[in-house]
């Protein structure tokens, strides 16, 4: 079983395999969710900012404004064509980060109180097509790097596991660990091998490293995984009926009954319905006060994703802190599967980074679970190899011919 979850690990990699990652592949493609509203240019309310990308690969191209969706943007007001070119040098515009009520007609908007960025501001908000913009490696890299991981995990998620940690606070362990192995994951997934012939590809050595090598990291991505499929799952009844349009007919019923093959999956139903218990938290007469507790310190993680040097790897990493805190939003003001404390209400770019989130952890459990094997066949196979050249050449005989 994964720890603190409902679900084993042999039922998350098959369900995963046959079931969410195709349905999630497909989704995250579709317009509704490939647009993602974010501030990149934020100050850091920690340090200085002195982070330095190596790569261009670290800079982010904006969308046209003639690109995404319809409802999304405001009528033309005139770019330059100083702002027709990206800083990648590729032809994407500068949008015009100006919105209209017609963007989020159907959703609410509203602040998540988990994090720290303020969902409302438009004016400071601009939009990123996410599929022109991959989770990759960036060159991002030493003591900048370095500190943003180590302020969220010293200052604000002591590490564990330590005794005097209560439940809730391994909980956010957890979850801080399991999305840092899937970023682990993505960087590896998609290295650049040979920076001279810019080739990219898979960095195996890098994933063993960072990820496999540590039982810890690998069990804390499956539970950061199942904890966000439960809130997605919870949520259903209310994400089944949200509004999913982009101007675009065809697309948006696609999106919708994506949503709706995702969230009400027979296979996922009987084989893990309750993919993580939330009941068991905050049951004790301290519950409101720790609640309040973790929440300021995710909302300090939140905020630390303002610090990190890296226009790409601070999209990701807002995007996807958003996306856990959309997880806890759901799990944490919903009380049992029917019944409600409050009206949930989601803003729409929450709903876009909880199934992006949601999606970047099934990649990396797949990728995961498909090169342990694999890594786990060649030291087997290495090993044998090893053992027959320490062996004395008539007792190999002896065991050849007797297998």
């Amino acid at each position: 079983m994964v720890e603190d979850c409902c679900c084993d690990y042999e039922t998350v990699d098959s369900i995963n395999e046959e079931v969410l990652h195709p349905i999630l592949q497909d989704l995250v493609k579709l317009p509704f969710f490939r647009y993602f509203k974010v501030k990149l240019w934020c100050d850091c309310p920690f340090w200085p900012d002195d982070g330095m990308c190596r790569l261009r690969d670290c800079s982010v191209c904006e969308c046209p404004e003639n690109e995404f969706p319809e409802p999304f943007k405001n009528p033309y007001s005139g770019l330059s064509p100083d702002s027709m070119i990206c800083q990648e040098g590729k032809p994407q515009a500068a949008v015009d980060k100006t919105l209209d009520s017609k963007v989020f007609k159907g959703w609410v908007e509203t602040d998540n109180p988990w994090t720290s960025d303020d969902e409302t501001d438009n004016n400071e908000m601009t939009y990123v097509n996410l599929q022109l913009n991959p989770e990759r490696y960036t060159g991002y890299t030493g003591d900048s790097a370095r500190r943003i991981w180590d302020s969220i995990y010293k200052e604000n998620c002591p590490k564990y596991p330590s005794e005097e940690l209560c439940h809730e606070k391994k909980v956010l362990y957890k979850l801080i660990s399991g999305l840092h192995s899937s970023i682990s994951v993505h960087i590896a997934y998609d290295y650049l091998l040979d920076e001279s012939t810019n080739s990219w590809g898979q960095n195996l050595p890098l994933l063993y490293d960072r990820v496999l090598k540590y039982p810890e990291r690998v069990q804390n991505l499956y539970f950061t995984y199942l904890f966000v499929l439960r809130a997605a799952t919870k949520a259903a009844d209310y994400l089944e009926q949200a509004e999913y349009n982009t101007s675009n007919p065809e697309d948006d019923l696609k999106t919708q009954s994506l949503v709706k093959q995702l969230l009400y999956h027979p296979k996922l139903r009987s084989a893990c319905p309750k993919p993580f218990d939330e009941a068991k938290l905050w049951q004790g007469e301290n519950g409101p006060e720790l609640k309040q507790e973790i929440q300021k310190q995710f909302r300090n993680i939140s905020a630390i994703m303002d610090c990190v040097g890296c226009e790409k790897c601070r999209l990701w990493g807002k995007l996807q802190v958003l996306g856990l805190g959309t997880a806890l939003k759901i799990l944490f003001s919903v009380n049992g599967d029917n019944h409600l404390n409050q009206p949930l209400q989601l803003h729409r770019n929450e709903v876009i980074a909880l199934f992006n989130l949601l999606n970047r952890l099934s990649e990396s459990v797949k990728f995961v679970h498909e090169k342990d094997h694999q890594l786990k066949r060649s030291l087997r196979s290495r090993g044998l190899q090893l053992f027959k050249r320490m062996l004395p050449s008539r007792i190999l005989n002896w065991t050849s011919s007797e297998m």
